[in-house]
């Protein structure tokens, strides 16, 4: 069982060596880098790699580690016992199996996404160790223990919005995602959008790097924003021509797809104020 990548998914060959080898270890995969480059996505490809089933847990502010193995719903039993239902002899009818109860059960290996650690309280993390590390859990309502039958390959997502304890990090192999320098960039939008003329790419990445690279720019254009605003400038069936900028216009075309608040956008709008000043002087 190897992954080597997919046709939908540009995977470098860093990127490929540690979902390897976590898989080798059979220890949780960390993955980090910037939103939009593509880490819930490697999961998903991950399964269609080695075409194996995958499970999704979206990690909220709210969630509990306890909701990924079960929810017992006692509120419904008791209900349940004051109108004389039958169903409230059998406490297994009130309780609901989380994801990594379905990982486990599963008759076949899976991939199981933690998506987005970082989103929950900071005592989640070490609310699975024992669980993660071990595969199995307690359930105390029945007397029962939940082994793995398989043990999944789980990958864990994390934006970086909260330090992750260190007796977690032990227990994962850790990978962080690059950002893609411009010939990985432009593999992944020939996946995306295959076909698109050579002369408008270069001018569209030109710009999209440039703009990255702009000093107090409050958040960058990601992988996922270029290959939006791609999309439209097909659709808009925009040339190389264009795209092109002078100093009087330094936003780009169509420039909502790359730009997410007022702040990055008034700072080109301040470049290009100071560019016609200097051309009037």
């Amino acid at each position: 069982m190897k992954f080597e990548g997919t046709d939908a998914y540009i995977a470098t060959e860093d990127l490929t060596i540690a979902v390897n080898a976590a898989v080798t270890l059979e220890r949780p995969l960390l993955v980090k880098g910037e939103p939009g480059t593509g880490k819930t996505e490697l999961a998903r490809q991950v399964a269609k790699g080695l075409g194996v089933p995958m499970l999704e847990w979206n990690i909220k502010s709210t969630t509990k580690a306890q909701q990924g193995l079960y929810e017992y719903d006692a509120v419904s039993r008791l209900r349940d016992s004051q109108l004389g239902d039958e169903r409230v002899n059998d406490v297994r009818n009130y309780i609901r199996k989380g994801k990594l109860w379905q990982a486990f059960e599963a008759g076949e290996k899976v991939v199981l996404l933690i998506d987005e650690i970082d989103k929950a309280d900071i005592e989640f993390p070490n609310d699975l160790l024992q669980e993660l590390d071990r595969m199995e859990f307690h359930v105390y309502e029945t007397g029962e223990t939940i082994t793995a039958r398989q043990r999944p390959i789980v990958i864990i997502t994390s934006n970086n919005e909260k330090e992750l304890p260190d007796a977690f990090l032990r227990r994962c192999f850790f990978h962080y995602i690059r950002f893609p320098d411009a010939d990985t960039m432009r593999r992944i939008v020939e996946v995306h959008h295959p076909g698109i003329k050579d002369k408008l790419l270069t001018e569209a990445l030109t710009q999209f790097f440039d703009i990255r690279e702009q000093t107090g720019l409050k958040k960058k254009p990601s992988t996922s924003e270029v290959l939006d605003w791609l999309k439209l400038i097909l659709a808009e069936d925009l040339s190389a021509e264009d795209l092109k900028r002078d100093g009087a216009d330094a936003l780009p075309k169509l420039h909502g797809a790359l730009l997410k608040n007022e702040q990055d956008v008034h700072l080109f709008e301040r470049l290009a104020f100071m560019a016609r000043r200097q051309r009037g002087g």
